[in-house]
């Protein structure tokens, strides 16, 4: 049922562009080659963006109800103002002292529970997955992971080889074993049993690793499960498989870079839903609001051998700007209370999408401005559950509102809108979206 085309992309000659966009799209390819995606049957190009909107050249505004980089909403101004600071007066590296990143170290890593208490800096959530990976694997002795069947933890070697929602042409590492997805449990035996389902799969996986002589490294996972179609509940479930790889010798390590930064809405990390308290936390996309900022918050038991013996640099991670970009970020979401907005908008988001009476929509899960809605064909496959969600997603894109898909199947609408999405904003949405329900019926 995979396929190794991106969901939703655009696919060449498939629907009639204007020539202009043809023209654009034929230049794009012979400069920047095969192995990028156009999102939507019908690209869409952007000239700027300004909170929840993206305009086309035409001054058309479409409604991100997608973007999770920029999650204070397109050119927040504290956010561009202090980068445009910051800017004009140094970037510099991590190599020279600069008050800047160890006054955002401090700050971040008083977000976390004490136990986590250092930081250190990447570019992007693929860097952050792989040095996480370097730091369980120095600190274990191990080189197996675990991760969910459907997971996306990166692109670099080591993240796109236990980033199994790659697909095919892209093999997993041999030192990685997956686990089915909370989806899959709850259907086995009830959410009840998510958590004790969850536990057996991992030492189960940690065994067949043992068994092949590869000693377990880490357990990692998306701990909103984003890309296996999103999971947050029953809160507290991972707890029980957190025990079961530190049991096996290995590190638990929580990858932010999708539920971060007030996603959820219950707490600023996703983790902290399930009550656990992981070796590491890889962050990434919002950490600096379309910035190139992403890191890892450890323990510092944990990268205290792997510091001494090894040495880290990153010439752009944690430069100047980039830790002003960050510190701006924080007080937005403190100043603005984008966590309890977090909270208030995406629990009225997911009241009013529970309520559609349509036999088409199998599920609605979320947790804060992070809502997965599974679409399904009564009586019709998953192929044909999947057709549905793309129609869903490209039928809202051309009334100028942008969502995706997700899940191990692409049939679970990806719902991710801004944190400083309003209650209007919602309203704006589920009109275009009751309307597309209608259309499609």
């Amino acid at each position: 049922m995979k396929s190794d085309t991106t969901p939703n992309s655009f696919v060449p000659g498939a629907v009639e562009l204007p020539a202009e966009m043809q023209t654009a799209i034929a230049r794009r390819g012979d400069a920047m080659g095969p192995a990028y995606r156009l999102s939507y049957a019908r690209p869409v190009a952007f000239v700027r963006g300004q909170g929840v909107w993206l305009y086309d050249r035409d001054g058309n505004g479409y409604l991100d109800f997608y973007n999770n980089v920029v999650s204070l909403g397109h050119c927040h101004p504290r956010v561009v103002e202090a980068m445009h600071r910051q800017a004009a007066l140094l970037c510099t590296n991590t190599r020279y002292l600069h008050d800047s990143v160890i006054q955002y170290s401090e700050r971040l890593t008083r977000l976390f529970p004490a136990e986590m208490s250092q930081v250190m800096f990447c570019c992007s959530g693929s860097e952050a997955n792989d040095l996480a990976f370097r730091i369980a694997r120095h600190h274990t002795g191990g080189e197996g992971i675990i991760v969910t069947e459907h997971a996306y933890h990166g692109t670099t070697h080591v993240a796109s080889g236990m980033s199994p929602n790659l697909g095919v042409s892209v093999p997993l590492n041999p030192n990685v074993r997956t686990v089915q997805a909370p989806a899959d449990c709850m259907n086995i035996s009830g959410r009840e049993q998510v958590g004790r389902i969850f536990a057996r799969d991992v030492q189960n996986a940690a065994a067949d690793l043992r068994r092949q002589g590869i000693r377990p490294a880490a357990l990692i996972v998306d701990t909103l499960f984003s890309s296996d179609g999103v999971f947050p509940d029953p809160s507290g479930f991972l707890a029980e498989a957190v025990d079961a790889i530190r049991a096996a010798g290995g590190l638990f390590i929580a990858d932010e870079v999708q539920p971060g930064f007030a996603r959820t809405g219950d707490a600023m990390w996703g983790f902290e839903r399930h009550g656990v308290v992981p070796d590491i936390a890889t962050l990434g996309k919002p950490m600096g609001n379309g910035y190139p900022m992403a890191g890892l918050v450890v323990r510092p038991d944990v990268v205290e051998s792997f510091g001494k013996g090894a040495r880290y640099f990153n010439t752009f991670a944690g430069n100047s700007v980039a830790a002003e970009n960050g510190l701006a970020v924080l007080d937005v979401i403190r100043d603005e209370a984008l966590l309890e907005n977090s909270a208030t908008v995406g629990a009225y988001l997911k009241s009013v999408l529970t309520d559609i009476a349509d036999d088409r929509i199998a599920s609605v899960r979320g947790a804060g401005l992070f809502v997965g809605v599974e679409m399904r064909v009564p009586g019709g496959d998953a192929g044909e559950s999947r057709d549905l969600a793309l129609g869903i997603v490209n039928a809202l894109r051309d009334r100028r509102v942008l969502i995706s898909t997700t899940g191990k199947y692409e049939t679970v609408l990806k719902i991710r809108p801004p944190l400083v999405t309003t209650s209007v904003h919602v309203d704006r949405f589920m009109e275009a979206f009751a309307a597309v329900l209608k259309e499609t019926g």
